[in-house]
């Protein structure tokens, strides 16, 4: 196994990855979870991927050389679609270069379609100085003090904490509000303290980020598995639980909501910064998750017509869904389109802003439930497949998610080379490693379009024997060597099995069978679609050829292919930073015409089709 690697760092973030040698800076850029700007689809034409290399080796493509000037190019200015690894780098990102950029919220004054204005405010109020004439009561010399944010009501807990806390701080301190509810008093000026925390709630996998609701930067980040998966590794089998065992959902609950409690711990202690100074926890996930966190029995779920409990947004106090920040937080959970599509659904909406384009466009969020939106007109379609877990590593036999250890890149040649992240010995295989390992067995021939895993005795006679060697009987089945036993971390060695490729085509076969037929729904064949968005947090990077070659996605050109990573935890940090994106939520929910696939009769001849992979080789 072939392992040659450069370091790359990226500035300012300081973010670091080791890629494989040729690699394209985009592709390493996504490997750190820094999505850029792509709207001509990597093709090298629009030239908004520009970052600049600080130092190392990195020769300008001819690309390059259209769009910079000579001093350009010798300043280091580079296209991340196009230039490739040659070396150790240092390479700088402008921030206008990130995808997120294009969406920015950005501080009131500076300018940008949407100004910060998040739920929750803080002001500094002198109200010993300020006091009007007349005896006021407590309540309304707040009121008139922080005009114009004004606040409509204040709850009994805080009434009851009210009287004491302004006159133990000489009627001197912060006012805290949230959605226009007075929430909190404190002492002296803590303006500066003002926290939310974004989480993306997936099947398999929990996302979170802390975010400064002053400046609407991050702070800090977390990523783990979502504890519920040893209950059951997809939500069918979470549903079953809630069904079957009269304390299935609350032990389903409890464990998620102590996952999310840990995340606010460990963001907290990472950001430094005390709990009680987090203010709004933000929820987006599958219909599933968001009910179960909420402690809300799912169970209807699992029977026709698959109502979900709720579809408008939910504003909770974060005491009592048991969420540990300030005593008086909130928590707010997205709005839901029906059935199985959800928030996270939604929240990919607000991150993508498809709504508001003119072109045709198909938005597919790769996961454990698979979201797929399609644009055409005036008409918003949403479906969601079961595709199981195999893109986030569950089910497979060597399988994990993208963390250090993991394979999540994949050549073949001569031999197989990979790349690892983290740069140490391979302990799996992530999702985006397991596409390109498949992709690739099928170009060389490998993998039958029907998924067998050929015999070494079947392929031809220039087959380099390294390749050759790989190719073992497992149980009676074919199985491929990653990597051997001195390879691997675990001193066992790694294997594809056959029924680990089953697994994939089940996956892969759910997502393009929901594509198909939404694209029939709408009149259109694939060749109208002018782009197709990725999304996903299994891997922020798929590469555009793999996923047409197994099939994955329809066959357009993979220049109209662009990726927005981890849509769902984008949108639930806007909404956290804006009123204005909540309410764009709840109308993006409304308008979305839910399409229910279990109750169509092409379903399943559908993905019987959609299972067998491609026999023509993916254009460009």
């Amino acid at each position: 196994m072939k392992r040659q690697e450069y370091k790359v760092v990226f500035e300012p973030s300081g973010r670091q990855v080791y890629v494989l040698a040729e690699s394209i800076l985009l592709e390493a850029a996504a490997q750190a979870g820094l999505i850029l700007q792509t709207p001509c689809g990597g093709t090298g034409k629009c030239g908004k991927c520009r970052v600049r290399v600080v130092s190392g080796q990195c020769k300008p493509s001819a690309a390059c050389l259209e769009v910079f000037s000579r001093q350009e190019i010798e300043n280091g200015f580079r296209l991340a679609c196009q230039a490739k690894a040659g070396g150790d780098l240092r390479i700088e990102i402008p921030v206008e270069s990130l995808f997120e950029s294009q969406q920015q919220i950005l501080v009131q004054g500076e300018g940008g379609k949407l100004p910060l204005q998040p739920a929750v405010g803080k002001y500094y109020v002198d109200l010993a100085k300020d006091a009007p004439d007349g005896a006021l009561s407590d309540v309304e010399r707040i009121r008139a003090a922080v005009r114009p944010a004004e606040f409509s009501s204040i709850s009994i807990a805080t009434m009851r904490l009210l009287p004491d806390a302004l006159r133990k701080n000489h009627f001197k301190g912060t006012v805290v509000l949230a959605d226009h509810e007075l929430i909190g008093f404190e002492p002296g000026d803590s303006t500066g303290r003002s926290f939310g925390i974004a989480i993306d709630l997936g099947t398999t996998t929990l996302v979170g980020t802390i975010i400064n609701l002053n400046t609407g930067m991050d702070v800090a980040v977390d990523a783990r598995v979502n504890p519920q998966t040893s209950y059951g590794d997809d939500v069918i089998s979470r549903l079953r639980l809630c069904r079957e065992d009269e304390k299935g959902l609350s032990r389903l609950q409890r464990v998620i909501i102590g996952a999310i409690n840990d995340i606010i711990d460990k963001l907290a202690s990472e950001a430094r910064i005390r709990r009680e100074d987090i203010y709004e926890v933000v929820l987006a996930g599958n219909t599933t998750m968001q009910q179960i966190a909420c402690g809300i029995d799912p169970s209807a779920l699992g029977e026709i017509p698959f109502v979900p409990a709720f579809t408008r947004a939910l504003e909770l106090s974060a005491s009592e869904m048991g969420l540990e920040i300030n005593a008086h937080g909130r928590v707010y959970v997205f709005p839901q389109i029906g059935g199985f599509v959800g928030g996270d659904t939604v929240a990919g909406l607000v991150a993508s802003r498809m709504a508001l384009s003119d072109e045709t466009i198909l938005f597919v969020d790769i996961g454990t439930n698979g979201e797929i939106v399609l644009k055409h007109g005036a008409c918003l379609m949403a479906a969601s497949v079961a595709a199981g877990p195999a893109f986030e590593g569950a089910r497979i036999s060597c399988g994990m998610r993208a963390t250090a250890g993991a394979i999540e890149k994949v050549i073949i040649n001569d031999d197989l080379s990979c790349n690892v992240i983290g740069n140490t010995r391979p302990v799996g295989l992530c999702g985006s490693g397991l596409i390109d390992l498949v992709a690739e067995l099928r170009r060389t021939g490998l993998v039958e379009s029907s998924g067998r895993i050929c015999a070494a005795s079947e392929l031809p006679a220039d087959t380099p024997a390294a390749i050759k060697r790989r190719l073992i009987e497992k149980e009676g089945q074919g199985a491929f060597v990653i990597a051997g036993k001195s390879e691997s971390a675990s001193g066992q060695p790694l294997l594809l099995t056959q029924k680990d490729v089953r697994e994939m085509q089940l996956a892969n076969g759910a997502i393009r069978s929901g594509i198909n037929i939404l694209l029939k729904m709408a009149g259109i064949n694939c060749t109208r679609l002018d782009s197709v968005l990725l999304a996903g947090g299994f891997g922020n990077f798929i590469r555009r050829n793999h996923a047409l070659r197994i099939g994955l996605l329809p066959p357009v050109p993979s220049g109209k292919i662009r990726f927005i990573g981890n849509a769902s935890l984008m949108g639930a940090r806007r909404a956290i930073l804006s009123v204005a994106e909540k309410e764009f939520a709840e109308k993006m929910a409304h308008e979305v015409r839910h399409i229910d696939l279990s109750l169509s009769p092409e379903f399943q001849a559908e993905f019987s089709d959609a299972i067998v992979f491609p026999e023509e080789e993916p254009h460009g």
